[in-house]
């Protein structure tokens, strides 16, 4: 090789580095977005029931709304790559949820905080439904790390919410702290847009399999595994800091938390993008952060004040961990990127919707017995059970050479 030829490969060499580093800016500033739009309501949401007249259950579809939908609009990504790919997809996605976060400035009484749900749960589907195959396309075999990274911006993004929301409401009043996030989602979109796209990304490619995922056993399998551990999630997001602020708590303690939670998520998710490649056989992470989820549900059910730390954190850890571990074990079912892509909208979108019953349920709970401990006590049961469903995630089990089904039976 000449010295110019090695000048050329090493130019190449760094242009593609910057070009990740880019991407993973843009990836982490979409993913910070992901998730204020609910985690934000929790310490504040007795002040969002007496503004906007909701009984507990309807309050609880403020979450319930938004993650049902993120489960819809998931079953859309084929569709949706087909037609936009993924500059423009999540383009519009991040582009809807500033709008909706910016929409409650305005509009706080019953019809906006649900409306606006709606429009932020569909922008969260479109990001969350083609940016795994996008990671998948652009990082090959880093994609694992890059999924905990993603992952972990969920979580800081849900973390700074919860932390600010009580604080906010009190310095600048209710539309001022549910409509703040609309700056931040208007700038990840700017940063997505400026993000260059070769135009086998930038297109609207699909897998060249057109066998349809609902005659996979495996697929079924994956979904309800995510789908009870977001439950688990969806149901701490959305009444964590309610239960503590009924117990006596202040809204300021219950948000404080909610952000230890996430921020034990954070730490957990770093985890996993720094350990998992260690892990070829994802079930014994997998057993020990089902677990980590099942003590900290029973602290809250049985000893929610004298354990309330102990709890914050043993949900966090596992929490933390298990939604990055979810996906990249849907991951590991396949290589082409298209179709890891499919395969995630697939498991997500009826993920969601199982997990979008738990917010709800609890808010019915509430109504009827003023009292959670019921939901807490039964999530642990659930989340327990999924131990079982997780040991079936064996290395032999996944199809990921390209040459059967992208999934098991």
């Amino acid at each position: 090789m000449t010295t110019a030829d090695s000048a050329t490969a090493a130019s190449e060499t760094r242009a593609r580095n910057e070009g990740h580093d880019f991407a993973l800016i843009a990836i982490l500033c979409l993913a910070l977005n992901l998730r204020p739009v609910m985690a934000g309501l929790g310490p504040i949401l007795d002040i969002i029931e007496n503004s906007a007249g909701l009984t507990s259950a309807q309050a609880g579809l403020l979450t319930t709304l938004p993650v049902f939908l993120m489960g819809v609009g998931a079953f859309a990504g084929r569709r949706l790559t087909q037609l936009l790919g993924a500059k423009t997809g999540v383009a519009i996605g991040i582009a809807v949820i500033s709008l909706a976060c910016a929409g409650r400035l305005e509009w706080t009484d019953a019809a906006g905080m649900l409306t606006t749900a709606a429009a932020a749960g569909l922008g969260v589907a479109i990001v969350q439904a083609l940016l795994p195959g996008f990671i998948k396309g652009r990082f090959g075999r880093g994609a694992g790390r890059i999924m905990g990274l993603y992952t972990t911006g969920i979580m800081s993004g849900a973390a700074l919410a919860a932390a600010t929301a009580a604080g906010l409401e009190r310095d600048f009043g209710l539309p001022a702290a549910l409509g703040v996030w609309s700056v931040p989602a208007f700038i990840a979109t700017l940063v997505w847009l400026l993000l260059p796209f070769p135009a086998r990304e930038a297109g609207g490619g699909v897998s060249q399999t057109t066998e349809p995922l609902w005659r996979h056993g495996r697929a079924w399998t994956l979904m309800l595994f995510f789908g009870v551990g977001t439950g688990a999630f969806t149901l701490v997001l959305a009444w964590l800091p309610p239960y503590y602020t009924s117990l006596g708590q202040s809204r300021a303690y219950s948000g404080y938390l909610l952000a230890g939670v996430t921020l034990a998520e954070v730490a957990a998710s770093l985890a996993v993008s720094a350990f998992i490649a260690r892990f070829p056989d994802r079930r014994g992470p997998l057993f020990v952060v089902l677990t980590s989820i099942t003590a900290g549900l029973i602290c809250v059910a049985v000893a929610p004040l004298s354990l309330a730390w102990p709890a914050a954190i043993l949900l966090g850890l596992g929490l933390g961990a298990l939604f990055p571990l979810s996906l990249i074990v849907t991951l590991d079912h396949v290589d082409d990127p298209a179709r890891a892509g499919e395969l995630a909208a697939f498991v997500q979108g009826g993920g969601y919707i199982i997990a979008s019953l738990t917010p709800f349920a609890a808010g019915a709970i509430r109504d009827r017995f003023a009292d959670l401990a019921g939901a807490w006590e039964a999530m642990a049961v659930g989340v327990f059970l999924t131990i079982a469903i997780a040991m079936r995630f064996s290395p032999q089990s996944r199809l990921s050479d390209g040459r059967r089904s992208p999934t098991a039976r």
